[in-house]
């Protein structure tokens, strides 16, 4: 059962502007996407709002990973 206080409370998403022509440019130069790269996919699925050319830059990113030519990995960021 929720509580009264959970029925009100909606998660915000928002994405940053440029941030999947970013993550896009970081997961081909790098070959991975890192777990901070996909709550960033999560993100952008979860918009209601995309342009056509971010829906672009989602497919060729998923494309990619499908192909093997961008390996999926654990690590939170690549800076570390």
């Amino acid at each position: 059962m929720l509580h009264q206080y959970d029925r009100y409370m909606k998660t915000v998403i928002s994405l940053i502007p440029g941030a999947l022509s970013e993550l896009f440019v970081h997961a081909t130069t790098s070959g991975e996407l890192t777990l901070a790269d996909r709550y960033g996919i999560k993100a952008a699925l979860l918009d209601d709002s995309l342009s056509e050319e971010e829906q672009r830059i989602l497919n060729r990113l998923l494309r990619a990973v499908i192909k093997g030519r961008i390996s999926v990995v654990n690590e939170l960021s690549a800076l570390f």
